[in-house]
């Protein structure tokens, strides 16, 4: 199916998602908003089958088969769509037979508003501006008292029966324990730009899967979803490996079973812009990548606090994993989002693209 430049151009400026669909039920066209919705490319998705991006049981396969047995447009409001590529949502779609030619139908899917969306997307940012905020000040107002209190206990052991110095040595041992974890901390109070260069997310994606198969996800599978035409990501290497281990290592601890499995998906979503509220500009955030696993889950009271500071459902976790995911995509101008149920948690990490790639690409 052919579609003019001038026809697509319209198209993809649309908010909502437009999928058409030929006899054999091939999807034969899908604008920007359809690539961002299924989680997948132009390149990717062409010539696929619509049942291989919507659940099994989705009532908008039937509604497709009415529209091209009767040629009569339908609608149908309140329609969960919750697959693998794509985050649980609800939206309402219009399917109508292409008047050109009856034997295709075009699917015009409206999501929920964004609000939720973008409210989650700021958690990440407020979580890591509030970490920032604490370690810049712990390291004055707690590390110094705590080496006078360990000096303090060092002569103090020195003076009293041996019997007695077991509780001086547990004050000296805590007190550099705790001044441990102040210094893992003291990143988050790291203000310095972003050594910004071209990076290649497939090759840390692979660093990283590496690392993570031969330490904590050594009986987990992985499963990599990638498109191979991702540009490159305008970031620093050191920091995006930092990331994406996290978030791997993340996944990993939350699989408590023996058929554990984690999906690495890359893709591009054209003209996806995020802005902060009170901020005018507007980032260009083209490059998507999911860490999906089947673990079991982040408890639904975590889900407003999970990116701070020693918040954790672990038993043996300090909560400074994701806090540090957080800042660093923040120093990247980049966004964050997550979905999570039992059997199904997927963090999505929005990231620019490098500059000389934006001057190539026409929009």
């Amino acid at each position: 199916m052919i579609i003019s430049e001038n026809t697509q151009s319209i198209l993809n400026s649309l908010d909502s998602s437009i999928v058409m669909v030929g006899p054999n039920s091939e999807i034969s066209y899908l604008n920007n908003a359809a690539e961002q919705l299924f989680s997948g490319s132009h390149t990717q998705l062409l010539g696929s089958k619509i049942e291989t991006v919507l659940p099994a049981n989705s009532p908008i396969l039937l509604l497709i088969k009415k529209v091209q047995n009767t040629t009569s447009a339908v609608s149908d409001y309140g329609i969960t769509l919750d697959t693998p590529r794509i985050l649980k949502q609800i939206v309402n779609i219009q399917i109508s037979p292409f008047i050109e030619d009856p034997n295709h139908v075009i699917l015009n899917i409206f999501t929920r508003s964004i609000a939720d969306k973008i409210d989650k997307q700021l958690i990440h940012r407020n979580a890591a501006r509030s970490i920032t905020a604490i370690a810049s000040t712990l390291g004055h107002e707690i590390k110094n008292p705590l080496s006078g209190i360990k000096g303090a206990a060092q002569l103090l052991g020195t003076c009293i029966r041996d019997e007695n110095r077991e509780l001086t040595q547990l004050i000296c041992d805590e007190s550099d324990r705790i001044c441990s974890l102040i210094d893992r901390m003291e990143i988050f109070s790291d203000k310095r730009p972003v050594k910004r260069e071209p990076v290649n997310a497939h090759k840390v994606l692979e660093r990283v899967r590496l690392i993570a198969e031969n330490g904590v996800a050594k009986k987990i599978k992985f499963i990599e979803q990638y498109d191979p035409s991702l540009p490159f990501i305008n970031g620093d290497h050191d920091q995006l490996i930092q990331i994406f281990l996290n978030l791997i290592k993340n996944a990993a601890e939350s699989i408590n079973h023996d058929h554990g499995e984690i999906i690495l998906r890359t893709a591009y979503q054209h003209g996806v812009k995020f802005a902060l509220p009170g901020d005018k500009s507007q980032f260009l955030l083209p490059l998507v990548i999911s860490i999906q696993d089947n673990g079991v889950g982040v408890p639904r009271n975590l889900n407003e606090l999970i990116f701070d500071a020693f918040v954790t459902s672990k038993s043996n976790g300090t909560g400074l994993g994701l806090a540090l995911v957080a800042k660093l995509i923040d120093d990247h101008g980049g966004a964050l989002e997550f979905d999570s149920e039992p059997g199904r948690t997927i963090f999505k990490v929005l990231l620019p693209m490098h500059k000389k790639e934006i001057d190539d690409e026409v929009y």
